[in-house]
């Protein structure tokens, strides 16, 4: 019997898909295997590494990846280039670290998990570029636990790249070293915040750390040290290839970011998937190449970029799908990976579920985020059972004031904020129909708790 497991489904054909427009996913097949160390060579597999080893400056690959625009695809947004470009180098600066997040927690996101699985040489010949550009002695990929399938791919195409000379000592006799080992984390979603997660690499307890000095400062072990997300360090190897120019016009009019992006469509939508497309495309057009809402049932809401990103509505589908743009719709892109809500769901049972999540997920270092996380949790469970209070949706806009950007020591506790707040602000009388008048006798179930 044919055992069958998810997969991060593309939803691109493979004629769809070229390396002209499709830099991320053009060389994967239909039947969603690994591309080995041999097929990636045939199709222009460490080119890219081989010309900026050989031929161009650390200071150079940062000037390109600034001039393409890459920004951060593991939610932030953050110029990559700039980003390289704040990292501590120098004639006394010892050299520091490579780090690819590769810890794909934030709920309804899959994306990643896609490039692991079947394009790992890729990540590999990113971070190599990335190593160069940032003076890094060594590469750290910090998967999360439960991505085993992501690990097997991984370890085998490490052990291919070392065997080939493309990690360790001289690679492609350019005297550059740099050699990259596979850590997978023990399954803590704050290892996504780049501090929590050296912390944990270093074998301590995942809390973030304060701001500055920064990792490009001070960051593993005290050395220099770059965290970007695994899309983040993929899209390197074709900006270096092509050229800046090139990544720009991948986005065309649609948006002043560059590139592509891995987006997806999830929930109750006809096929759920990945499509590799134009950053800036709209979420009107995600919806559609999903299928539309499944059913016949009409869209009530949509999460943009999982589930530390807020609500929005059906109106604001004809948005383009970047960075700038849906910060000014009041949200985050985030992991570009839409949600979707359909007229039938209740939005007060899927922001009670996602603030669990967020305070089971919480390091405890914080007060606002250690005792408010449960405090909202409490409330939407009394609300989601009809026993809410007078004064109880008052007190959730003041948690979630509360818990906002610059109140707490990371950003864990804003982003759990983000979703509950723009429920709040566009479906209200949901969470009004869970008061009762009269004050409601204590409550018997346990308050969850969101320290570990």
């Amino acid at each position: 019997m044919s055992v069958s497991r998810y997969r991060s489904q593309l939803r691109q054909s493979a004629a769809e898909r070229r390396a002209e427009t499709h830099p991320l996913t053009w060389r994967l097949g239909e039947d969603g295997a690994m591309v080995g160390l041999g097929e990636y060579l045939d199709k222009d597999g460490y080119v890219a590494a081989r010309k900026v080893l050989n031929h161009q400056s650390p200071d150079d690959v940062v000037a390109t990846m600034k001039d393409a625009n890459v920004r951060g695809r593991g939610g932030a947004g953050f110029s990559a280039g700039m980003k390289w470009s704040l990292t501590m180098k120098g004639q006394d600066i010892p050299r520091g670290y490579l780090v690819c997040n590769a810890d794909e927690m934030e709920p309804g996101t899959f994306k990643d998990r896609l490039l692991l699985e079947q394009l790992p040489h890729l990540l590999i010949e990113g971070m190599i570029i990335g190593g160069y550009a940032n003076h890094s002695r060594f590469g750290y990929i910090f998967l999360r636990g439960e991505y085993v399938e992501a690990a097997r791919a991984l370890a085998r195409a490490i052990d291919e790249a070392r065997a080939a000379g493309w990690l360790g000592n001289d690679i492609a006799d350019s005297g550059y070293d740099f050699d990259i080992a596979l850590h997978t984390g023990a399954g803590r979603y704050i290892c996504g915040e780049e501090t929590a997660l050296i912390n944990s690499l270093e074998g301590n307890r995942a809390n973030p750390r304060a701001k500055p000095p920064f990792p490009g400062q001070s960051g593993a072990w005290g050395k220099p040290t770059v965290v970007n997300n695994v899309e983040t360090f993929c899209n390197a190897p074709a900006v270096m290839l092509h050229g800046a120019r090139w990544y720009q016009d991948l986005s065309g009019e649609l948006s002043n970011d560059g590139g592509t992006k891995l987006y997806g469509v999830s929930g109750k939508v006809a096929m759920p998937g990945l499509w590799e497309l134009p950053i800036g495309t709209s979420g009107s057009e995600l919806l559609e190449r999903a299928g539309g809402m499944r059913d016949g049932r009409a869209l009530k809401a949509w999460l943009p970029g999982g589930g530390s990103t807020g609500f929005l509505l059906p109106e604001h589908l004809d948005a383009p799908l970047d960075f700038d743009t849906i910060g000014e719709l009041g949200s985050r892109m985030g992991t570009g990976l839409l949600t979707v809500v359909n007229e039938d769901q209740s939005v007060l049972s899927l922001v009670r579920n996602l603030e669990q999540f967020f305070a089971r997920e919480s390091c405890g270092w914080c007060t606002p985020c250690r005792d408010g996380l449960p405090w909202t949790v409490k409330i939407l469970q009394a609300l989601e059972h009809g026993e809410g209070e007078r004064g109880d949706l008052e007190m959730l806009d003041k948690l979630g004031g509360d818990l906002g950007p610059g109140k707490t020591f990371c950003a864990h506790a804003p982003g759990a904020a983000m979703p509950l707040q723009s429920a709040l602000k566009y479906f209200r009388e949901e969470f009004e129909r869970g008061v009762v008048h009269p004050p409601r006798a204590a409550h018997a179930d346990p308050i969850p708790v969101g320290v570990v």
